[in-house]
């Protein structure tokens, strides 16, 4: 239950002045309690196992929770199997979930033989201050005091105990039989490489056995969706070791397709007012002290080149180098293009937009095909307003944002409204600009009309943003464009105009990426779609099949006048057979298919084969074209007879 707004064990007492408000096991509350009470039956199976194991952190996430260990051999499939059997006894127990406070001392003298939770309860430094000293570690010591858990069985006994803040279920015999443990990672303590590498165990937990199978069949449908072994199935794109972690070059095919995004891109850029301009992939490090990245971006950027340094024949510095950086971002760059000259009130709003690579030093660990890359090129544009400007300009880039997404297919979205914490220093700039630009931001977002998420603390270091969050296909999140208000780099770069009163003034910069990295976008349209692309991002989009070889001839000329077109298209000449050919087609993903015979050849006709198996037979030619020509200029999905118009 929530008791004055603040959750709570069932077994919390309450005044009859308190507010209380129940949560239900399938609400996002209830899911994280059910979720975060299997992590402790997982940490207390295990430790039933292996004594010897020390516990870490177990926090529930998205669908499911993990708890991980310090052991000193890593868990094999064959452990993982023991140990569920044993959360299945653990389960039927029905132990209580029991909450105890406690102090430090006395936090630690029941920790003694658990290091790891020790250094949790160290960090604190006062209970409940170390919730950000690790990821996770708010379900230990976030709270307002320390407390500690126990499993205790029906005769009483505490059989097992773990600082932890809850709440729980009331017993173990409510998380019923709608969970698993689904796989074993290794991740190091707190998140740094410098410290142990622990052993660690997902699993998920449902309300029911039936909402586990049906999470299963998404995740099975998610991994045949997996844009990485579609990129390798279609050809579209590798990671060759040569090159380096996170960095992929596009294959041909891959490559049309990222031709394609980033030309329509351009064309609702230029229609929208854009001017487009390109920057160098490096820079002196002074720029990166101007705009604050070295001061709070650092880990994130790949370590400086020094250049330019001269040494005589003595090995004597006669001329100092300096450190280059890559870029991890493009705005210091397009800042400076907008300082080149004086600027007038009248030629705001002033929009620079750039294909920009940028690079940034992930971790390997996080590093996952095109979605975490270390090179990615960004759909970036600065746009630099007066203070009266800054809602409309807003509002218009909000529309342009979802206009642009739905024109990828992309049609269920929501945002979020990411913000700075209160004396938190990584933000800059004063508290008052903080608070208008959230203010402004939040107005346009509910003015949208769509579904508004907070997101305390997610903030870019210079100002706040809204971000468009799109569902895919099979109904999965994902953070698409972002927009963001910066009141803190124009005075950085002491950016001006001249106003319509002849003095000077700041302007007010807004960040905004429509569809973000390209990569990401490229990745999440191939997921979306499971590589059945609308026939205008589709790498090949017709092929004809003859049903004999002395057809080839007749497909030919067909292809040539969609080529005519700028359709990518070509005829199988191949000694395969028609069946297999159109097989082959049908697997490498082509939307369309022409197959023709004497008949087609005698009447001036084309079959369509389409990718369900469906056909549409005796289609005349000019008519074929003008219908594929259509597809692609209206940016169909064509999957099957009838949807080709």
């Amino acid at each position: 239950m929530r008791v004055n707004g603040e959750l709570k064990d069932l077994a919390t007492t309450v005044a009859e002045t308190d507010e209380v408000t129940p949560v239900t096991i399938d609400s996002e509350d209830g899911l994280s309690i059910l979720r975060h009470s299997a992590a402790h039956v997982l940490a207390q199976a295990v430790q039933r196992i292996n004594p010897q194991a020390n516990l870490g952190i177990g926090p529930p996430v998205t669908d499911g929770f993990y708890y991980d260990f310090g052991v000193d051999t890593p868990f094999t499939p064959e452990d993982i199997k023991s140990i569920s059997k044993e959360m299945q006894r653990i389960i039927r127990e029905g132990q209580r979930f029991t909450r105890r406070v406690v102090t430090e001392d006395e936090a630690r003298a029941e920790m003694a033989d658990e290091p790891f939770k020790l250094e949790l309860i160290d960090l604190a430094g006062g209970p409940g201050s170390g919730a950000d000293a690790a990821e996770g570690a708010a379900v230990e010591v976030g709270g307002g005091e320390l407390t500690i858990y126990d499993n205790v069985t029906k005769d009483g006994e505490v059989a097992w105990k773990d600082l932890c803040r809850g709440p729980h279920l009331p017993n173990t015999r409510m998380i019923g039989n709608g969970w698993d443990l689904t796989r074993i990672a290794a991740a190091y303590w707190r998140g740094s490489e410098k410290n142990p590498q622990l052993q660690r165990i997902y699993g998920t937990a449902w309300p029911s056995k039936d909402e586990l199978k049906a999470y299963k069949e998404r995740i099975a449908e998610a991994e045949r969706r997996d844009h990485r072994k579609l990129g390798v199935e279609m050809d579209l794109f590798s990671f060759p070791d040569e090159i380096g972690s996170g960095l992929a070059v596009f294959h041909p095919k891959g490559g049309i397709i990222r031709y394609e995004i980033e030309e329509n891109l351009r064309r609702h850029l230029l229609r929208n007012g854009y001017d487009v301009v390109n920057s160098p992939h490096i820079t002196k490090k002074d720029l990166f002290q101007t705009s604050g990245h070295l001061q709070t971006y650092a880990d994130g950027m790949f370590p400086p080149m020094h250049l330019d340094e001269t040494v005589d024949e003595d090995g004597n510095i006669t001329r100092q180098g300096q450190d280059y950086y890559l870029k991890p971002m493009n705005c210091p760059f397009h800042n400076l293009i907008y300082r080149a000259r004086g600027r007038s009130y009248r030629e705001l709003p002033l929009r620079l937009a750039e294909f920009g690579t940028v690079y940034r030093y992930e971790k390997s660990g996080t590093l996952s095909g095109l979605t975490r890359v270390r090179g990615l090129t960004q759909d970036d544009a600065h746009i630099y307003v007066a203070q009266d400007q800054v809602k409309q300009e807003l509002e218009t880039n909000l529309n342009l944002v979802l206009d642009l997404l739905r024109d990828y297919g992309l049609n269920d979205f929501y945002l979020e409204l990411s913000t700075n914490e209160e004396g938190n220093p990584k933000f800059l700039g004063e508290p008052e600009q903080w608070s208008t630009a959230i203010e402004t931001l939040r107005e346009v977002a509910v003015a949208s009309g769509l579904e508004l998420v907070a997101d305390p603390g997610g903030a870019a270091f210079y100002g706040p943003k809204i971000s468009v969050q799109a569902r895919d296909a099979i109904g999965r999140t994902w953070q698409m464009s972002t927009i963001q208000l910066d009141f803190n780099q124009p005075e950085r770069f002491e950016l001006e105009y001249t106003g319509p009163d002849g003095q000077k003034h700041r302007p007010v910069m807004i960040h905004r990426a429509l569809l973000g990295s390209v990569e990401r976008f490229f990745a999440i349209l191939l997921e979306h779609y499971a590589g059945d692309f609308p026939v205008w991002l589709a790498p090949l989009q017709v092929v004809g099949v003859p049903v004999a070889e002395q057809y080839g001839e007749y497909l030919d000329g067909i292809i040539a006048e969609l080529r005519q077109h700028d359709v990518r298209a070509e005829v199988d000449h191949s000694d395969d057979r028609m069946q297999k050919k159109i097989r082959n087609h049908t697997t490498h993903k082509v939307p369309l298919i022409l197959i023709a015979g004497e008949q087609d050849r005698e009447a001036g006709t084309v079959s369509f084969r389409f990718r369900d198996g469906t056909q549409e037979n005796g289609v005349p030619v000019a008519d074929a074209v003008a219908r594929i020509r259509q597809a692609i200029a209206t940016h169909a999905l064509v999957l099957k007879a009838g949807d080709l118009a």
